[in-house]
Parts: structure tokens; sequence; C-alpha cells
């Protein structure tokens, strides 16, 4: 092999980026002469012979995701030792990278940028792929707001995340994605699947509206409290250019609740464009509004639905008049917000307690700068469960 070439055949050029799991070259193919990019993958994981059994069966399974929303995987390898991937090179920016220079985009531009995700993702979705990790990273935007002209969005990275979620890497607890994006039931360590990628999109569309995540924390024990108690504010109240309605059609994705959000990615992809244009896609809300053991003035209002929406939405909970008791016990019933505050409290450190070894094994969760991301690798899992104790304590005094 000559350096910087793989296989003979890949000549590698400029480093396009990197990270924990890869890096990623601009390259030629001798034989085919165009430019593709390689993603090479971390010594560290090509150590490991189950992720890279893994990874290659998952870079075969994308190479057949043909779509224009899709980047296309066109070769996998290995060269001594180093096991690679061929894709189609993009020349466009990230969304992290627009989220860098611009902070926020406007309503169009982010309801196009999302539509042609859905696009892709609805496609893959159809043929039994979740893609399992949607960032702003993962999103490759040509033309738009640098570029100009006619702009295309294509997702990447698929496979990777799946194959490490298989892996040992995932058998000590760890939790594959950016915390910041990953959806609760993922967080709980359950099955990903089509709502899945619809709720990380939406923390993604979220960020594109108001340049700021929908649930931010220090820690990421603090993230999941958030996530189980309370409802992000609408985008709307950091961004007067967009509309209650598309408001609404984001924080639909958001449900922390799988069955509450979109039916499908293709499902998402109307709500936005309905929300764009002023119809109202909300669900009712409950019967009673969970309360946020972090400040009630945090938690958002929603709206109701209109009844031309597509997807009909269960009508609200009614709870039957409580029956004649004792006087000791209504007493005690009357005790305000003692049961409540119960049943939260062991909500929330069930759920915290499922992603505590995720802490440990060093996910990355990003901070309140933004796209910026930072490792969270110092906190023992004793110390986290320390932590998840002493939120529950705070909130049931």
């Amino acid at each position: 092999m000559e350096a910087g070439a793989l296989s003979d055949r890949y000549e590698l050029q400029d480093r396009l980026g990197s990270g924990g799991m890869s890096t990623v070259y601009q390259a030629t193919d001798r034989i085919l002469e165009r430019t593709v990019a390689v993603k090479v993958l971390a010594e560290h994981l090509s150590d490991d012979e189950r992720f890279v059994a893994r990874f290659r069966r998952e870079a075969l399974a994308v190479a057949k995701l043909i779509h224009p929303n899709i980047v296309q995987v066109y070769d996998t390898g290995v060269d001594r030792g180093r096991h690679y991937i061929v894709m189609e090179y993009i020349e466009g920016k990230s969304g992290a990278q627009l989220l860098q220079r611009h902070g926020a985009l406007g309503p169009a531009t982010t309801v196009e940028i999302g539509a042609q995700a859905c696009a892709g993702l609805d496609f893959a979705h159809r043929r039994g792929i979740v893609h399992r990790d949607v960032k702003p990273g993962n999103l490759m935007i040509v033309g738009g707001p640098d570029g100009g002209g006619e702009m295309t969005v294509k997702l990447t990275d698929f496979g990777i995340a799946r194959a490490a979620e298989q892996t040992r890497i995932t058998q000590v607890g760890s939790v594959v994605g950016t915390a910041a994006y990953l959806a609760p039931e993922q967080a709980r360590g359950e099955e990903a699947g089509p709502a899945t990628d619809v709720y990380s999109l939406g923390v993604v569309l979220y960020q594109f509206l108001t340049g700021r995540l929908p649930y931010e924390g220090s820690s990421l024990a603090e993230l999941a409290v958030r996530q189980q108690n309370e409802r992000p504010l609408a985008p709307r109240t950091y961004n007067d250019e967009v509309s209650e309605t598309l408001s609404g059609a984001v924080l639909r994705s958001l449900e922390s609740d799988p069955g509450r959000r979109y039916g499908s990615a293709e499902e998402l992809a109307q709500a936005l464009r309905d929300g764009l244009a002023g119809f109202d896609v909300t669900l009712p809300m409950e019967a009673e509004t969970p309360t946020s053991p972090l400040g009630d003035e945090e938690l958002a209002t929603r709206q109701l639905p209109r009844t031309e929406h597509r997807r009909q939405a269960p009508p609200p909970r009614r709870r039957p008049a409580p029956a004649a008791a004792p006087a000791p016990r209504a007493a005690q019933r009357r005790r305000p917000g003692g049961f409540g505050r119960f049943i939260r409290a062991v909500a929330a450190l069930i759920a915290l307690v499922a992603i505590a070894a995720a802490v440990a094994a060093g996910v990355i969760l990003a901070t309140d700068s933004g796209p910026e991301l930072r490792d969270v690798t110092g906190d023992s899992v004793d110390q986290v469960v320390d932590e998840l104790r002493q939120l529950v304590n705070d909130n049931t005094q």
C-alpha cells in the first residue's frame, strides 16, 4: 500500500472531520476517477471483531439505500488493519456548521431541511433501517443558507450507530449517540424505531429554529429529569418569526411517549409544511399537566387540535368523581401534592437509574453553548446514583 492510499485504490487527501469513532478524508478513487469521502474507523473499534463484523453488515445494508436525501455508500474494505467505508462526497456544510455560523435558521429554511431529512428517513424506515443517531452533524446541506441556490439535504452515518449498539460498547451500559438528541426510550435502553428518529430530528429542528436545545442541563441526570417532567418551551418563545402552529408541529415530535409523536417521518414532514402554512397540528393537553420539579414557569403551553387534522388525537382523559371516604383518608388525600410528587419522584428515579451507567461510560452531552459538545466522563455510577437520590429527595419534601 502506498503512503496515503487504501487498497491501492483510494488516495487519501484532506481530512474532512474526525470524532471518537472515525476520521473522514476526502479521497480520489483511482479506478473510477472521482472524488469520494472515506471514513476510516478508529483504531480501538477496528480491534473489536464483533463491532467490525456488524459494521460491515450494516454498511452493506445501507449501500442499498439509494435515495436523493441519503449519502450513498459505494464500498467497504480493510487495508492493513484499517477498516473503512467509501461514500459519496458532499461539497456542502453540515447542520452543526450552519448552527455555528448562524446560530438559528429561518422557519422556511428549517422546514425545507426537515422535510428533506424526513424523506430520507422514511425511505430507510420502510426498508427496516433506523438511523439511531440523527443530529446536526449527520445532516449534510448543499446550497441553501451558505451555498445559495436550490438546497439539497442528505443524511449520513447510517449503520455505525446500530453496529455499536450491539457490541460490548453498550453491553456495559453505554448509550450510542449524542445525549441531547437521544429519545427517552433510547436512554432507557429500549429498542429504537422510526419514532426514535422522529424525536431526534425534532430536537434538531428545534435547535435550527431557536439556536438552542429544547432541554439543557449541566449533567445527564438533570437532562433526564427535564425530559421526564417538563415540556419544552415553544420555539416561538425564543424566535418570534416562528408561528404558533409551526411551534406546535415541532413540539409534537418531542413527545416523551413515542405513541404521541408522529407515526412516521412522512407525517412529520407534512406536519411541518402544515405548521408553516398556519394549520394547527398539536395534540390535546392531558387532563392534568405535569408539574416540573425545576419550576412551573418553565413549562410550555399547548394548543387544542383543529378538527381537520389528519391524525385524530385521543380525547382528554376524564377522571371519575371520587367516591366518599372516611374523614381521616379524605384529609390525607387533600394534602397538597404528596402523592403526585411521590409518583413523579419514583418515575424520575427509574428513568435516571436506567441511564446512570451511560454517564459512567462517557456519553457526549450537548451544552448550553449550542452546537458545541463536551464529554461527560468524570462521574462514576455511584456518584450518579447519589445525585439522582438527592434530586428525588429535593422534589418530594
